[in-house]
């Protein structure tokens, strides 16, 4: 499948399964999910450049008082903004801070159930209502929705059109909002059927509420709408009454991982993210499979339901060589096994003379697939090395020995990142433009008209 470039975002979510009081007493925080969910986010901070989005959902928030919270912001610091905004709202809601029970009823953003986004969209609209989550309201708990994702749909138009045809008036085009009101309109159907059924059994009002709440089946509701979805995606979603999910496109163009235990549900785009975050080794952490779909539930139940059978694996090669974070196991192997296939090429081209050529890398992506050309370029030498002296006619003296052994591929950083800008975003001369201030030469590492220079970059 080939995709134009459109979103490279980040996801994260958080589920506690314990009470906040549990928190409290055993990590001494009742805002230990919110502060994982941070921790989250900032590993990920190479994904949203653009802007960045929480959300909260409090799982035993009473009637007239709110039970969504939600911050968003834009630019490069909006990691730093809404978490700033957040302390600032709790720091000016009078509360106990040793009282967990009252936090979980009253205090904002202390809660069981957290997504954060980050944004980085190289093409299409900005601004802050482009900015996830997005929030479809309602006065029933269940039917309230909450959506994030790292996508990039390929048939908008179809999607759209489908909606329009069932009767609904989207407000706007941008592809989240359209999903939003499509996964909704699952959502609205499926509470109605629940409640029906309930209303057939006698149950009053309040009765048939909870009941819906308890019973949501988050699979059956993606299940439809999934159909005609084409193209590379992570979608993250959360009710209202506290269900949560996440779900891989069948071709597995987007990454997603988790890890559960009995205290916590993570995901999130990146593997060694959820590793550090919570100090687990690479086979504790598991990866969401292409076409499956990850539900906590609202009463903490988890479990994994394929929702679209797995199609031919396609993962993102932008996202597996540039976008992700090197160290992750995977990752860092297939860079370096990248530069190391170049090594046949780049002998040719320099006609083998490694004695007068000098290898580098653009910072500092490239980095990894440069240890790995190295390495190729070594072996390749350490093989010549060998064939000198063992193929020798006669006895070498000590300085055709020190020569034969002095030889090495050499390496220098020649080029140095000096300002931080992502230059393949802009377009043009003003691409061009960018390139040209972003980075500086090391002087006196090449020697002019007499030495090849090999630069290797991947953007």
């Amino acid at each position: 499948m080939t995709e134009i470039i459109k979103h490279e975002c980040g996801i994260a979510m958080v589920r506690l399964l314990k009470p906040l009081s549990y928190y409290q007493k055993k990590y001494g925080s009742y805002l230990y999910g919110l502060n994982k969910l941070y921790l989250l986010m900032e590993k990920q901070h190479n994904r949203g450049q653009e802007g960045a989005g929480l959300a909260c959902v409090k799982l035993h928030a009473r009637p007239a008082e709110e039970f969504i919270y939600r911050e968003r912001a834009i630019g490069t610091s909006a990691i730093q903004e809404i978490f700033a905004n957040i302390k600032d709202q709790i720091k000016n809601t009078p509360h106990d801070t040793a009282d967990a029970d009252w936090a979980a009823l009253h205090l904002p953003f202390a809660g069981e159930v957290y997504m954060g986004h980050l944004r980085y969209s190289t093409t299409g609209r900005s601004g802050l209502s482009y900015v996830h989550p997005f929030l479809r309201r309602g006065n029933w708990r269940s039917r309230n929705l909450l959506l994030c994702g790292n996508f990039n749909m390929t048939n908008v138009d179809e999607i759209f059109n489908s909606i329009v045809a069932q009767g609904q008036h989207p407000r706007s085009y941008a592809d989240t909002f359209v999903l939003l009101e499509q996964v909704g309109h699952a959502l609205d159907m499926e509470n109605q059927k629940l409640y029906d059924r309930y209303k057939k059994e006698g149950l009053d009002d309040i009765a048939i509420t909870k009941s819906i709440e308890e019973n949501l089946n988050i699979a059956d509701i993606l299940k439809k709408p999934a159909r005609i979805w084409d193209g590379g995606y992570v979608i993250c979603g959360m009710t209202g009454s506290g269900d949560m999910f996440s779900f891989r496109d069948p071709h597995g163009i987007r990454p997603a991982f988790y890890y559960a235990d009995d205290e916590i549900v993570v995901i999130a785009s990146e593997r060694p993210v959820i590793q550090t975050t919570m100090n687990l080794s690479v086979e504790q952490v598991k990866e969401l499979q292409p076409g499956e779909c990850l539900v906590v539930n609202r009463r903490g139940n988890i479990h994994t339901e394929q929702i679209l059978p797995p199609r031919n694996y396609s993962a993102c090669s932008f996202e597996r060589i540039y976008f992700s974070r090197g160290s992750d196991v995977d990752i860092y192997k297939e860079r370096k096994e990248l530069g190391r296939y170049l090594t046949s090429q780049i002998l040719e081209s320099i006609d083998y003379d490694l004695e007068h050529t000098v290898f580098s890398f653009i910072p500092n992506t490239a980095e990894v697939a440069f240890y790995g050309m190295l390495e190729g370029l070594n072996n390749y030498l350490s093989e010549q090395k060998f064939y000198m002296l063992r193929n020798a006619t006669a006895p070498l003296n000590d300085s055709e020995l020190k020569h034969i052994l002095s030889l090495k591929v050499r390496s220098e950083k020649v080029a140095i990142k000096d300002i931080k800008l992502r230059t393949f975003i802009a377009e043009g001369d003003t691409r061009d433009d960018l390139a040209a201030h972003v980075y500086d030469i090391t002087y006196g590492t090449v020697q002019a008209d007499i030495d090849n220079l090999v630069i290797i970059d991947d953007s």
